[in-house]
C-alpha cells in the first residue's frame, strides 16, 4: 500500500518527508525514538540528562495539565490529582480493577458494571485513553522540539498479550494527541528489532531463530516467544502477569521499611502523601541495591537500612513468579530451554543483578542487554517506523488494511472491529447483545473510516439478522465477526451463540476508495480527534446513564417492599436528577449523577441480595 503523508499545518496531502515517531507508552515511563543516520536514538529531555518521560500526569487547582518529571514530583504533595501507572487501567472495565483501588493514589470510579474505567479528578472524569493522550503530546512536543520540525505519524507498541480493546484504546489515543498511527507493534517484536535480530541481510535467509523477549518493566511482566524468519515475525506464545513489575519490588522493599519504622499498611491509607512518599523512598533504594550492597537512608526522621541480601531475599518469590510463567510461555510454544537460541532482557527492572541472573540460569545462556533496557521498546519502534517508510528492504512488511472497519453501535458510534494498518489476511470478532426487552431483529451495518461517528465515516453495506429469540435485553450474545483475506474481501458474519442463528454478507474490495480520499479522511479524523472525543464521551455517558436509569427503576418497582418511603423518595430523586443530566451536554454531571446514584442505592441492592438469598434458602439446610 502507497504510503499517505498528511500534512496537519496546511491541510494538503504530499509525499513523505517528516519523521515517523517510535513511541514506547509504558506503565512507568514512555520514550519517544526516532532514525538519525541509519540508526535509532531516543530523545533526550531539554538538559541532556534522560530519555525517559515518567508516565505522570498532574491537574493543579487552576486547571494546568503537566506531563512527566514535574507531574511525578507532585506524587507526594497532591496525590489525588497525580495520576500514574494509566497503562494498567488502558481498554479495562469496571469489574476488572475491582482489586486495584487501594494501589492507587487518585480515585477510580467503580460502579460494578462493564463500561470502561474512569478516573475521577475534582469534578471532571477521564478515561485511560484520554490520559494516555496527553502523555503522547509530551512525547509528540519533545520529538518536534528536538528535531525543530513537526511529527505527525508515529508506530507505537504494546504489551503482546494486549487484546482489541486495548489495542484500539492506544490507536484512540494517539489520534487523540494529534498523531496518526501507523502501526500497534508487539513490545517484545519491537525489542527484537532494536538488536538487529530478524535482519535477513546479516545471515543466511533461510535461517530460522527462536528467541525469548523478557520483559519486566514497572508494572507489568510478560515473557514472549519468536520464531523469526526471512524477517517475519511470529508471536508463538506469551505469557506473564499483569500485576508484576518493579512496582512489585518497590512494594516488597515497602513492607520491609515500614517494620523498621514499626508502622503497617494503615498508615499508607491514612496519609495518602506518606504512601507516596515511601513508594518513591523504595523506588530510590531499589535502583541504588541494584548497583551497591548496602542502601541507608532516612524516613520520618529515622534511619533505614537495607543490605542487598535483604533486597534480593524479599524479591526472590517475585522472580520465581516470573521464571513459572517463562516455564509457562515454552510449554505452551512446545518448547524447552534446550530451543531458546537468544533471551532479550527489556524493561527497566531487569537492571537488577538477581533478576539477570536468575534469568541467564534458568535459560542455560547468557542474556542479551547491552542496550538499555529501558529504551530497547522505542528504539525497535524507530526501526518499525523506518521500515513502514521504505526505508528497509530485508525485513518483510505484510500488505495491511488502509482504513479501519467496523460496526454502528447505539447513538450511531463506530466501533472498530479491524483497526486501521492491520496486516492481512485477519479476523477479529467482538461479542454484542440487544438493548430492548424481547427484541427479534438487529440491524448490523459496517462502516470503514476513522471517525468516532459512523455519519462521518463511509457505509460499505447491511444486513438484519432476524429471528432472534425473545429475551430481555442484555441476554442474547451475538457474535460479529470479520473476515478480510489476502484479497481485501471483506466477510461479515453475524451469529446469535444461544439460537445458531446466523447471517453474513459479502464485500468486495478497495470499496472504490481513492488514495486521496483516504488520505483526507485520515487527516480529517486526526484535525476532529478532540470534537469526535467529546462526542464519543458524551454519547456513551448517556447510553451508559439511560442502561443505569432502567435498572434503577426495575429495582424499585421489584423492590418496593423492603424501600421505606424515604429511600425511594431518594432514589426516585436521584434518578430524576441523572435523566436531566443525560439531556444536557455535560459528560462529566452525567457522570457524576451515575456515581451518585450508584453510591447510594449500592447498599440498597445489598439488601436486596440478602432478601432474595434468604427466601431462596428457606427450608434448606447446608452441609
Amino acid at each position: 500500500m502507497p504510503t499517505i503523508s498528511i500534512n496537519l499545518k496546511e491541510g494538503t496531502i504530499e509525499k513523505p518527508q517528516e519523521v515517523i515517531a517510535g513511541i514506547d507508552l509504558g506503565t512507568t515511563n514512555s520514550l519517544v525514538a526516532f532514525m538519525k543516520d541509519g540508526q535509532p536514538v531516543c530523545v533526550q529531555d531539554s538538559a541532556g540528562k534522560s530519555t525517559l518521560v515518567p508516565s505522570v500526569v498532574h491537574f493543579s487547582g487552576i486547571g494546568d495539565v503537566t506531563v512527566g518529571d514535574a507531574a511525578k514530583e507532585m506524587l507526594e504533595t497532591d496525590p489525588a490529582n497525580t495520576i500514574y501507572s494509566v497503562k494498567r487501567l488502558m481498554g479495562k472495565s469496571f469489574r476488572d480493577v475491582a482489586g486495584m483501588k487501594g494501589y492507587f493514589g487518585y480515585q477510580i470510579i467503580d460502579d460494578d458494571t462493564e463500561s470502561l474505567v474512569k478516573i475521577r479528578v475534582k469534578d471532571r472524569f477521564y478515561t485511560p485513553l484520554e490520559l494516555s493522550a496527553l502523555i503522547l503530546k509530551e512525547l509528540k512536543r519533545r520529538v518536534e522540539s528536538e528535531l525543530n520540525m513537526e511529527v505527525s505519524r508515529a508506530v507505537i507498541t504494546v504489551p503482546a498479550y494486549f487484546n482489541d480493546n486495548q489495542r484500539q484504546a492506544t490507536r484512540d489515543a494517539g489520534k487523540l494527541a494529534g498523531l496518526d498511527v501507523l502501526r500497534i507493534v508487539n513490545e517484545p517484536t519491537a525489542a527484537a528489532l532494536a538488536y538487529g535480530i530478524g535482519n535477513a541481510s546479516q545471515a543466511d535467509k533461510t535461517d530460522v531463530e527462536t528467541v525469548a523477549v523478557y520483559d519486566l518493566g514497572g508494572g507489568t511482566f510478560d515473557i514472549s516467544i519468536l520464531r523469526i524468519e526471512d524477517g517475519i515475525f511470529e508471536v508463538l506464545s506469551t505469557n506473564g502477569d499483569t500485576f508484576l513489575g518493579g512496582d512489585d519490588l518497590d512494594h516488597v522493599l515497602i513492607e520491609h521499611i515500614l517494620g523498621q519504622l514499626h508502622l503497617d499498611g494503615s498508615a499508607l491509607h491514612a496519609d495518602k502523601a506518606f504512601g507516596q512518599q515511601i513508594r518513591l523512598f523504595a523506588e530510590n533504594a531499589k535502583k541504588i541495591l541494584s548497583e551497591r550492597d548496602l542502601f541507608e537512608g532516612t524516613l520520618k526522621e529515622k534511619p533505614v537500612v537495607v543490605t542487598r541480601a535483604d533486597f534480593e531475599r524479599l524479591i526472590r518469590p517475585l522472580i520465581q513468579r516470573t521464571l513459572d510463567c517463562c516455564q509457562n510461555a515454552m510449554r505452551d510454544a512446545g518448547f524447552t530451554v534446550d530451543d531458546i537460541e537468544k533471551v532479550i532482557m527489556v524493561g527497566g527492572s531487569t537492571r537488577v543483578p538477581a533478576v539477570k541472573q536468575a534469568v541467564a540460569a534458568f535459560f542455560r545462556r547468557p542474556v542479551f542487554d547491552s542496550l538499555n533496557p529501558d529504551e530497547v521498546v522505542a528504539l525497535g519502534a524507530a526501526v518499525q517506523a523506518d521500515i513502514l517508510a521504505g526505508n528497509q528492504q530485508d525485513l518483510l512488511l505484510l500488505d495491511i488494511t488502509p482504513l479501519s472497519l467496523g460496526i454502528e453501535t447505539v447513538g450511531g458510534l463506530m466501533d472498530v472491529i479491524i483497526p486501521r494498518n492491520s496486516k492481512i489476511p485477519t479476523r477479529a470478532g467482538r461479542q454484542y447483545t440487544t438493548s430492548v426487552d424481547g427484541q427479534k431483529n438487529l440491524k448490523v451495518s459496517i462502516f470503514q473510516g476513522e471517525r468516532d461517528l459512523v455519519e462521518h465515516n463511509r457505509k460499505l453495506g447491511e444486513f438484519i439478522l432476524r429471528g432472534i429469540p425473545p429475551m430481555p435485553a442484555g441476554l442474547p450474545k451475538i457474535d460479529i465477526r470479520f473476515v478480510l483475506n489476502a484479497d481485501g474481501i471483506l466477510l461479515v458474519q453475524a451469529k446469535e451463540l444461544r439460537s445458531n442463528l446466523e447471517q453474513q454478507i459479502e464485500i468486495r474490495p478497495t470499496y472504490g476508495i481513492s488514495e486521496e480520499e483516504m488520505g483526507m479522511m485520515l487527516l480529517d479524523s486526526i484535525q476532529n480527534a478532540q470534537t469526535d472525543m467529546t462526542v464519543r464521551g458524551l454519547l456513551e455517558a448517556r447510553n451508559e446513564a439511560n442502561n443505569i436509569m432502567l435498572g434503577g427503576e426495575k429495582f424499585l418497582k421489584q423492590n418496593g417492599d423492603i424501600l421505606s418511603e424515604e429511600e425511594q423518595a431518594t432514589t426516585n430523586a436521584l434518578l430524576k436528577r441523572l435523566r436531566e443530566a443525560a439531556e444536557g451536554q455535560d459528560k462529566d454531571i452525567i457522570h457524576a449523577a451515575i456515581e451518585d446514584l450508584n453510591t447510594y442505592t449500592t447498599p440498597l441492592a445489598h439488601r436486596a441480595l440478602d432478601k432474595t438469598v434468604r427466601e431462596a434458602m428457606q427450608g434448606k439446610k447446608v452441609l
